[in-house]
């Protein structure tokens, strides 16, 4: 591989790395925050939601946006926007502050994600493309992994505001680096569909915020029931404004393409699948176990650590001959059967009793993340790279941000209807006081309704890409008598 190959790798590996750290490491770091901040309910969900939040709606914009104005330009920007905010993390002194913040680093993201996925689809081919998204899934996995950790240790040692300190460092380092990256961009260099642009931007954000709404005052709301029919009405007219583009942010010829809609799919379940138990087992194991942020974060390593290796070896597998149509199903049986399996929860578990279900789960995501990546640009054509790479990253973004949401979500609907007004206290891992025990087993049983929601939901995901995936049927040719 010659150096500019070998900088460009490293760029967009340093931004799949930090991206990660920064998505998991949060939960770790709630219920700290939520103390020193006064914060419980959707105000604390937001510090994970509105990263994913912002990161989702804009990832096919900006991936657009690469295609136009050059990939390396908007990864660069990105990269600037997640130093940012990372660093306004830092400082921030009030909850509604750190949330602006987490969004400003969630555009970051976006810009740097599919802008990153883009730049190495334009820049590798053939199997080398399968390895060069074999090693995005690896860092990212590192990413995951040792998130957790590092935060539980940050939280620990010097408290939650050094968590986004170390981030902000790495996103400096990440600004640096893609200036060393080479330029790419489509040949044709349409108008920007600003209609189109804004309107996404706005169904998604309307979408998410009625979701995460319904935390702190339930799904019958005016706060919630508004902004999700705003956002159904904005799809429509999304949906009508590219239809009238003749350059448009998103050419629905796209969703038209069985086997790249499978692998979006099969991305959404990869991400949405453990991202309930990433985002919010953390907080129970703190709340209910009464364990520390350390052992919590160390505990997650169970769930993360199949990451680090496992994208390597799914990439190996598909270009030695093992079909992806295969992998992509047994890795998603085995999301579900993990999140299953995790029903086994209840005060007091130790590791042992943990290590079975977290690590089926998280061999079930180590298997294939890169690979859905290459799969999926495999069914574009060049010019397109970076609006397929957008839209992939949305669905998969969004995904984890609509579980992340939903399983909060989830977990407090349940116990406001059988423990009243202190179940936003008791999710955020608030325990102390009277009560503690039959708290915790009614947040237990939440819990388990919740797991079996998402293990029936990656079931079915299962069975749909195998099915998009089936080769074509060849007709034989009619006879003549």
């Amino acid at each position: 591989m010659n150096r500019r190959l070998t900088v460009t790798l490293s760029a967009v590996l340093l931004g799949f790395l930090a991206l990660p750290m920064l998505m998991s490491g949060m939960s770790v770091a709630l219920p700290q925050i939520g103390l020193d901040l006064n914060a419980s309910g959707a105000a604390l969900q937001w510090v994970v939601v509105g990263y994913f939040l912002a990161a989702a709606s804009l990832m096919l914009v900006v991936g657009s946006l690469g295609d136009l104005f050059g990939r390396r330009r908007v990864f660069a920007v990105g990269a600037a926007c997640y130093t940012g905010g990372a660093l306004m993390s830092a400082l921030a002194g009030d909850i509604l502050v750190l949330d602006v913040a987490r969004t400003l680093s969630g555009i970051g993201a976006a810009g740097v994600m599919a802008a990153g996925g883009a730049i190495l689809g334009s820049t590798f081919t053939g199997s080398a493309r399968t390895r060069a998204y074999a090693a995005m899934g690896t860092t990212a996995g590192v990413g995951m992994a040792i998130g957790p950790s590092l935060s539980g240790w940050l939280v620990g040692a010097v408290g939650w505001r050094a968590t986004f300190a170390v981030f902000a460092v790495v996103g400096v380092l990440l600004t640096a680096g893609s200036t060393l990256m080479a330029e790419s961009r489509a040949d044709r260099r349409p108008r920007v569909d600003v209609t189109g642009a804004l309107t996404l931007i706005a169904a998604l954000a309307l979408l998410m915020f009625g979701f995460n709404q319904a935390a702190d005052t339930g799904w019958g709301s005016p706060e919630v029931g508004i902004p999700l029919a705003a956002g159904l009405v904005l799809l429509a007219v999304f949906t009508l404004a590219v239809r009238r583009s003749e350059q448009p942010v998103l050419d629905l010829a796209l969703l038209r393409n069985r086997r790249f809609m499978a692998w979006c799919l099969a991305g959404l379940f990869v991400a949405g699948g453990p991202a309930g138990v990433v985002a919010f087992l953390p907080t129970y194991l703190q709340g209910v176990n009464g364990v520390s942020a350390q052992v919590a974060g160390l505990t997650m390593l169970m769930l993360t650590a199949p990451v680090l290796l496992l994208p390597q070896v799914g990439g190996r597998l598909v270009n030695r001959g093992m079909s992806p149509r295969a992998l992509i199903t047994l890795s998603l049986v085995l999301i579900a059967a993990g999140n299953a399996w995790l029903t086994v929860l209840r005060p007091g578990i130790g590791v042992p009793g943990l290590l079975g279900p977290l690590a089926t789960v998280g061999i079930g995501m180590g298997l294939v993340i890169g690979i859905t990546d290459a799969q999926a640009m495999n069914q574009v054509e060049p010019d397109r790279l970076g609006m397929a790479t957008g839209l992939l990253n949305t669905v998969r973004a969004g995904g984890g941000m609509m579980v992340t949401t939903l399983f909060g979500t989830a977990l407090i609907t349940l116990l406001q209807s059988r423990i009243g007004d202190v179940a936003a206290k008791v999710a955020a891992g608030g325990f102390a006081g009277p009560g503690r025990e039959v708290n915790a087993a009614q947040f237990t049983d939440a819990w388990h309704i919740t797991l079996w929601c998402v293990a029936a939901a990656c079931a079915v995901g299962a069975i749909a890409v195998w099915a998009l995936l089936a080769p074509a049927r060849r007709h034989p040719a009619s006879s003549v008598a």
